[in-house]
């Protein structure tokens, strides 16, 4: 039985569904319905000024009553099945809503399961991650305390929200180290899956400057398979070639989690149906491949580029523009290019701002600094511009 029926509803009340919501209640929709079961909401790229103790945690969050558009119906519920069939969207307590088009952007889940060992050692012994809220201060606290050792910084294979967080706060700790005088006392390898540090040759190529700088051991097209958190060692596993594993020890190990499709979309009609399972949409116009009502945006889904929340913002004007032309009769017309954005902290006052779109063509939006390397100006966007942006334009589907 029907709980309610919706003109449009948004699964997600995080970055993408707030800013859609936002945009469609501006554009004169009057019956716009957001699932969301949290009661807060955060800012989670401050999170790596967080652990490099650059930021507080308590400047990250807010309630999600106070970032939900006024007039929209907020459902404070949790999504556990859709059926496009049949237009519905059914919550963990047995609810049912109707919709006449549906927005998905439940955002992505962290699999801290499929990296043995890590659930286990999470938090304690040195072993923190930047990826969840209360651990980003602990990550802060390690780095701080670690006079000599050594110091492994830990990026998986697959998508994950904010390809570099894993980089980042290894350069803000050895920024940190070196400051305090400690650096030459620690080993700092950085292990990431992909060949090289970033997917444009002359953005890689600064950061291969910035991380033989510092000292620090990348180790690429490799990944942490495996954490013995009595022995403080990880498993380095070569990715592709053939090769045995390495053991590293470690003192101070920041790892970022395996990340997938929630598993209620990856079971659901909407998946693409491959092991990440995320929502099957063209990555232009974001709408589904198989049921054109249905829309998604952010990390939940298919589409290539980076998942971070410099994508929402150009892929949220795209949804809402493919959906009026849906609900007047006329077919997509907006398209994303794939605009995303990463900005890598190097070290406790220079950025480097990478944007780019699907072919990897850099969009820079301040095209006077040079868009390749580190710049204290983009320092400052990071801490203090970015956020404000978020919290006063973004949110209200404004920017």
């Amino acid at each position: 039985m029907t709980t309610a029926k919706h003109r449009i509803l948004v699964v997600g009340g995080g970055t993408a569904g707030i800013s859609v919501a936002a945009r469609l209640l501006r554009r004169g929709h009057t019956d716009v319905a957001v699932i969301e079961p949290s009661e807060v909401h955060y800012y989670q790229p401050l999170w790596t000024l967080v652990g490099g103790g650059q930021a507080k945690a308590s400047t990250t969050v807010r309630t999600e009553a106070s970032v939900m558009p006024e007039a929209a119906t907020w459902i404070k519920n949790a999504a556990a099945r859709v059926d496009p069939d049949s237009n519905m969207v059914t919550c963990v307590d047995g609810a049912e809503y109707e919709y006449d088009v549906l927005v998905v952007c439940p955002g992505i889940q962290l699999d801290w399961d499929r990296t043995e060992g890590l659930t286990e050692a999470l938090g304690k012994d040195g072993v923190s991650s930047n990826y969840r809220f209360d651990l980003a201060p602990r990550t802060w606290e390690f780095i701080r305390n670690l006079r000599s050792g050594t110091a492994v910084f830990a990026m998986p294979s697959g998508p994950i929200k904010c390809a570099g967080a894993p980089q980042k706060i290894a350069y803000l700790a050895s920024d940190y180290w070196r400051k305090q005088g400690v650096l030459d006392d620690i080993d700092v390898h950085l292990v990431v899956p992909t060949p090289r540090l970033f997917g444009i040759p002359a953005i890689a190529d600064n950061l291969d400057v910035i991380a033989s700088g510092y000292g620090i051991t990348v180790h690429t097209n490799a990944e942490v398979t495996s954490i013995d958190g009595a022995a403080h060692k990880v498993a380095v596993t070569p990715l592709g070639a053939q090769g045995s594993d390495t053991v590293l020890p470690y003192d101070v190990l920041h790892t970022a989690p395996r990340q997938s499709a929630p598993d209620w979309i990856k079971s659901s009609p909407l998946s693409t149906g491959d092991a990440g399972g995320y929502v099957d949409i063209d990555k232009h116009t974001m709408q589904h491949l198989r049921y054109p009502n249905v829309f998604s945006l952010g990390d939940a889904g298919s589409s290539p580029n980076s998942k971070t929340g410099a994508a929402i913002r150009k892929q949220a004007p795209v949804v809402v523009d493919n959906i009026e032309c849906l609900l007047a009769g006329r077919p997509p017309h907006a398209s994303h290019d794939g605009y995303g954005s990463c900005p890598i902290v190097t070290s406790a006052h220079a950025m480097l701002l990478a944007e780019f779109d699907y072919e990897l063509n850099l969009r820079p939006s301040f095209p006077l600094l040079d868009p390749t390397k580190p710049h204290r100006g983009y320092w400052y966007l990071k801490k203090y511009g970015l956020p404000f942006m978020y919290w006063n334009l973004m949110l209200k589907g404004l920017a």
